[in-house]
């Protein structure tokens, strides 16, 4: 761990209590009431009390020193540079199937910092192990009531979760939600099979542990995700993983449904289900909406295919015009994984007058995958696959495709770069309402927008 640094402001917002106060990008908050924040966490407990003192410095690395009368609870109106101000828990393990082991060698050293960090689990939704926690870092779990957390467990037998994670502390998964149980914490849960390992029987062992924390009126662990090992041709070589097949893909759609039925008949609800991608690479029919519930694991590829149709369909009643004049003609870039699945929403777009979307639907040469999902589609399939073909006025292009905040592939190309290989522009896209918009407004109007998201974006 590294020292606390002062927590840099990227964005004051506009009307906000810091933006009456003269706070400006560039400027630190050091301590609140006396006390350095070292992460998010501790900056939104702190600033909950009515009374602040704030230690400021400013971009010329003069101190200030301020007090604020607010209302409790109300919010400062700053945001951060990162969301820790004390460096990141990495991670100790060594996972075959971790995709940051799975990148080429040569990119930013930043790609290769393996996360392990519970206030981001906190934060954001983001998957750790609990492998890496000292007794401190527990207590301020529990006094904090930083829940719920989101943990991968992969197998709950120690010896393969041990086999798994190549961690001799992995095995301790059940005492470790039993300390969740005890402090009525909830978790997330989920599963990445890897066929072989801890599959078949393993699989069944896994969930039912699991569902047997789903009870009382705070259920441990409130919902289960299991996902297939994803794996690119950069993994190591040495190591024991096989992709998933088909066969295997309706195997294990099988045995969770069945899982699953049992469940909801004690529980009332699913509690385990299956990502998106076992249906793809089965090339079975996604479940039906009702069957996600409240999509409790929808950042996990659960349900995410059918909610976007849903949330498609809702939109395009509302947005989608008879007619666009001029004439459109754009490209849709998606990953392979759901070109059938799609298919109703290039109709729905294709049935208004004047307007013509065409969907390329992409593997990725890049990662080395037959059947790929959009959001690990890289710069590289994009010329690799669309140069010189007819794109129309521009390419429609997922965000999820993107790293966050940044007009950057996967692949660290970028996306000006590419669009000027393919002779098109590139019109990034985030959500339905984003998709639908993009498709009927004006060339002018999408040179605009592609202003506003670099000014967003800060770039």
């Amino acid at each position: 761990m590294t020292n606390i640094q002062p927590a840099k402001i990227t964005k004051v917002l506009p009307e906000s209590i810091a933006a009456e106060l003269g706070f400006e990008a560039g400027d630190s908050i050091v301590a609140i009431n006396g006390i350095q924040p070292r992460d998010l966490i501790d900056y939104q407990f702190l600033c909950a009390d009515e009374v602040l003192e704030l230690e400021v410095l400013d971009a010329t690395g003069k101190t200030h020193h301020l007090e604020i009368e607010k209302d409790y609870d109300d919010d400062l109106g700053l945001e951060f540079a990162t969301a820790l101000f004390d460096g990141l828990i990495q991670c100790n393990n060594r996972c075959p199937f971790c995709f940051i082991d799975q990148q080429p060698p040569g990119k930013r050293s930043s790609l290769y910092l393996k996360d392990d960090d519970y206030r981001l689990s906190f934060l954001y939704g983001s998957y750790l192990t609990l492998t890496n926690l000292s007794e401190k870092e527990w207590g301020r779990i529990e006094q904090m009531r930083l829940s719920p957390l989101y943990v991968s467990v992969h197998a709950t037998e120690p010896d393969v979760r041990t086999r798994l994670l190549k961690n001799s502390r992995a095995g301790q998964i059940l005492q470790q939600l039993k300390w969740f149980q005890q402090r009525r914490l909830q978790i997330h849960a989920q599963v990445v099979v890897c066929p072989g390992i801890n599959d078949g029987e393993h699989l069944e062992k896994t969930l039912r542990d699991l569902v047997s924390f789903h009870k009382g009126q705070i259920p441990t662990v409130a919902s289960v995700a299991v996902v297939p090992v994803g794996l690119t041709r950069f993994r190591p070589q040495d190591d024991e993983l096989i992709p998933v097949t088909k066969e295997k893909a309706r195997e294990v759609i099988l045995q969770v449904k069945s899982l699953s039925q049992q469940f909801r008949q004690k529980f009332g609800s699913n509690v385990a289900w299956l990502a998106d991608e076992w249906f793809l690479i089965a090339g079975e029919e996604l479940p039906t909406e009702a069957e996600y519930e409240e999509y409790p694991q929808i950042d996990n590829g659960v349900g995410s295919i059918r909610l976007f149709i849903q949330q498609f369909t809702q939109a395009a009643a509302e947005l989608l015009p008879v007619k666009v004049s001029p004439q459109r003609r754009l490209t849709w870039v998606v990953g392979n994984a759901v070109e059938q699945a799609f298919q109703s929403i290039v109709k729905q777009l294709n049935s208004v007058e004047g307007l013509e979307v065409n969907m390329q639907a992409l593997s990725s040469d890049y990662w080395g995958q037959d059947i790929s999902v959009t959001g690990l589609l890289t710069g590289h399939d994009l010329l690799l696959k669309l140069k010189d073909k007819d794109l129309g006025e521009g390419i429609l292009l997922p965000s999820v495709m993107l790293k966050h905040g940044e007009l950057i592939f996967l692949d660290d190309l970028n996306v000006d770069d590419v669009a000027n290989q393919l002779n098109t522009k590139i019109l990034p896209v985030t959500g339905v309402e984003d998709l639908i918009n993009n498709c009927i407004k004006s060339l002018n109007q999408d040179v605009q927008d592609l202003r506003m998201y670099r000014m967003m974006s800060g770039i």
